[in-house]
């Protein structure tokens, strides 16, 4: 095993931007994932599955994500200062238990907005040989983007999909917004997998990958390679290389935005944003059409959205955002909308703008004010991406500390994480949240505390942490 981390190349990065997945080896001995096996097979027998305490409860785990192989990986997707999200699962599949249907995860106790430009990776984690007949997680490559796939039940789909089998240590990130299922277990063994989640942190500015040539591969076949680019080059940290528009006029492709299949729609996207700055008056009556037309199925229960916490991004706003800066204060005057669905969908849009976005550093502060819980999350987010904290801002995200909706303390808190030391000011506050009647806030509040980093900060992170350790020795049976 080598002893530093092993990035992904660029054809491997290439390959999850299109596919929305791919594999790698935690290669430990055979004994060590055993050993995991084991423990998992006797917290179920004797205690259940223990959800989100699954990693204090079988802490070995955590050592799959500090493999070199694994974590280079990550680094590769997310950056090197991605983080490990509260929330996990054991997923237990058991022998003759019947597949799922095709579904997507929701961002838990959250409500990002689905985009290509993926900030979140699942990570499934499989401690035992996997078999196409122990009824492995299996994915639809390349359907990551789409809102819609040809049916939800496997026997009908239409696509075409990929299992995840392979030796004990297989882990498959995926895509936060993948289209995904539990298959069907027709062997006699229990198949086991612990999902995990992991997400970025800040806005790409250089590859975090072996990054060789930022030509992106004419031998990879795509559905849409102008989305797959759309995301490489914003992994690069750089803005694409504007190309001259070859496929339609402004008109028809508006026409198409409006009227075609979805697959039609985000082709008409990307190719309506190599037009840039020209056609921002167009795409931006045409993303608050979006945004009025899906008020009612925003937070619908539906297979993309199964929690009605997560719509995917209507096809003008992803136009908007491959666009970038010439977007940014026509996207800012939306902030003023009266419709609250069209002021969340800029402001998101805005946040995917990263850097790009100063011109909408006002609006976005007055919209921390807004009267929707979406619209000041989604601000707080966007403030973020754009990465500069005056004082005044870091005073108004310790004021939203305190916010009425849980949502916007999640993101104040993730925000004020990306200020270092100025955000000490906000150190009562994230006290204060470390007891947040959300669980997941909580830990979000911790690691606030975590990268403000202050004497002050690591002595209340670390008296919270001292008194609510888990112990994962102590079990029913084993209560001393």
């Amino acid at each position: 095993m080598a002893d530093s981390i092993q990035l992904l190349s660029d054809e491997e990065v290439q390959r999850f931007i299109v596919d929305g997945c791919l594999t790698v080896q935690a290669d430990y001995p055979p004994s060590f994932h055993a050993g995991i096996r084991d423990q998992i097979e006797a917290v179920f027998a004797e205690e259940g599955n223990p959800g989100n305490n699954i990693l204090p409860r079988v802490p070995q785990a955590g050592r799959v994500f500090e493999h070199p192989n694994v974590q280079g990986a990550l680094t590769s997707l997310l950056g090197p200062d991605y983080i490990l999200n509260p929330h996990r699962h054991c997923h237990l599949n058991p022998p003759g238990r019947r597949g799922q249907q095709w579904h997507k995860d929701c961002y838990v106790y959250d409500h990002n907005l689905r985009h290509p430009r993926f900030y979140w990776v699942l990570a499934f984690y499989f401690p035992q040989d996997t078999t196409e007949d122990m009824g492995p997680s299996g994915v639809l490559p390349g359907m990551q983007m789409y809102k819609t796939i040809s049916d939800v039940d496997p026997e009908q789909t239409q696509e075409e999909a990929r299992a995840f089998c392979g030796p004990a240590g297989t882990v498959a990130l995926i895509h936060f917004d993948s289209w995904h299922r539990a298959t069907e277990n027709v062997s006699a063994k229990n198949r086991y997998m612990l999902k995990f989640q992991f997400a970025r942190t800040r806005e790409p500015e250089n590859p975090a990958w072996n990054h060789q040539n930022r030509a992106w591969a004419p031998g990879i076949e795509d559905r849409h390679p102008a989305i797959s680019r759309d995301v490489w080059h914003w992994l690069c940290g750089k803005p694409k290389k504007k190309q001259r528009p070859s496929n339609g006029n402004v008109k028809d492709l508006l026409s198409v935005l409006k009227r075609g299949s979805e697959g039609e729609r985000l082709d008409a996207a990307y190719g309506l944003a190599e037009f840039g700055a020209s056609v921002v008056p167009e795409l931006v009556a045409a993303m608050r059409e979006e945004a009025l037309a899906t008020i009612a199925e925003t937070e619908a229960k539906t297979p993309d959205n199964a929690h009605g916490t997560n719509p995917t991004s209507g096809c003008a706003a992803l136009a908007l955002a491959s666009i970038g800066a010439p977007a940014a204060g026509a996207l800012a005057e939306m902030l003023s909308d009266e419709h609250w669905w069209v002021r969340a969908v800029a402001a998101h849009v805005l946040g995917r703008l990263g850097a790009s976005a100063m011109e909408a550093e006002p609006a976005l502060r007055m919209a921390m004010s807004d009267r929707h819980w979406w619209v000041r999350r989604n601000a707080i987010e966007a403030l973020g991406a754009i990465g500069v904290f005056s004082d005044a801002l870091i005073a108004d995200l310790t004021e939203a500390l305190g916010d009425e909706d849980y949502r916007v303390r999640r993101n104040a808190a993730l925000t004020l994480a990306n200020s270092g030391e100025a955000g000490c000011i906000a150190l009562e506050a994230l006290r204060e949240m470390l007891e947040d009647e959300n669980r997941y806030n909580r830990f979000y509040a911790a690691y606030g505390l975590k990268q403000i980093d202050t004497p002050d900060a690591r002595d209340i992170l670390l008296r919270a942490l001292f008194n609510s350790r888990w112990c994962s020795i102590t079990t029913k049976d084993n209560l001393y």
